[in-house]
């Protein structure tokens, strides 16, 4: 068993979460307390209720996750927040919130992670949002465009949307998993042909075509399993701890 506060302190470091910016709202730690220690750890993409029902059925005592349960200002704890809260302080479960901390880690980072089930080794960072440069990766490839759509495919488990507005042949990779859409210009300007995110806007398919871009979404949620499943792993092999990984996938 390990103690929380001990647990929160070196996921605090190895995140370096009070380093990296966010967006105003996203509350990067520990957002739920619990007074047990910690035997065994839970890993999903979201705070949701079924991943805290999930949880707190396989006796976790921590609950990493990538999306949080707060986003803005503080809600009144009605509805399904009460119920989240409820199920949380009933079964002593704590709650560890990473987003972009997350995203940007090179060892258990998302944007790097899916780099890697791709076949490619990181060559370089691109990328400013939320006042943090270098969200994304890039990497040089050397395939066609079909063969890194099911590259894709099989590392997500989801057949991506491919927008051919590049070459057929990929030469210039960059990568931003989630909802990264509003970074196609900065991927352009970077000399990138290829940019690989989970999801967009309408207009981007039109952006994509006529800058001359390759365009992949393959999923929010499936773009971002890869950081908090290693994440959690991590963290429980270096205190002697179990962990498991709640796929609680959503299709977009």
């Amino acid at each position: 068993m390990a103690e929380l506060k001990e647990l929160i302190e070196y996921l605090d470091r190895y995140l370096r979460v009070a380093e990296i910016p966010d967006y105003a709202g996203a509350y990067n730690g520990l957002q739920v307390a619990s007074r047990s220690p910690v035997d065994r750890i839970a890993g999903a993409v979201d705070a949701c209720q079924e991943s805290i029902e999930a949880a707190v059925g396989q006796g976790a005592q921590l609950l990493l996750v990538h999306h949080g349960l707060f986003w803005g200002d503080p809600l009144p704890v009605t509805g399904r927040s009460y119920r989240r809260l409820r199920a949380l302080f009933e079964a002593d479960l704590a709650v560890y919130s990473a987003h972009l901390p997350l995203d940007v880690h090179p060892r258990v980072g998302n944007n790097v992670l899916l780099a890697g089930a791709l076949g490619f080794p990181v060559e370089g960072r691109f990328g400013t949002h939320q006042g943090l440069e270098g969200l994304g990766v890039w990497t040089a490839a050397d395939l066609p465009r079909e063969k890194l759509a099911e590259r894709l495919e099989k590392a997500c488990g989801t057949r991506p949307i491919v927008v051919p507005g590049g070459p057929a042949h990929v030469r210039r990779l960059g990568i931003v998993t989630g909802a990264a859409a509003s970074l196609l210009p900065q991927a352009r300007a970077e000399g990138l042909d290829t940019f690989i995110t989970g999801e967009g806007s309408h207009h981007t398919y039109h952006d994509a075509m006529e800058w001359g871009m390759n365009l992949m979404y393959a999923g929010h949620y499936a773009t971002e399993t890869f950081g908090v499943r290693a994440l959690a792993g991590h963290l429980a092999e270096e205190y002697g701890l179990e962990w498991s990984f709640l796929d609680n996938p959503t299709g977009l």
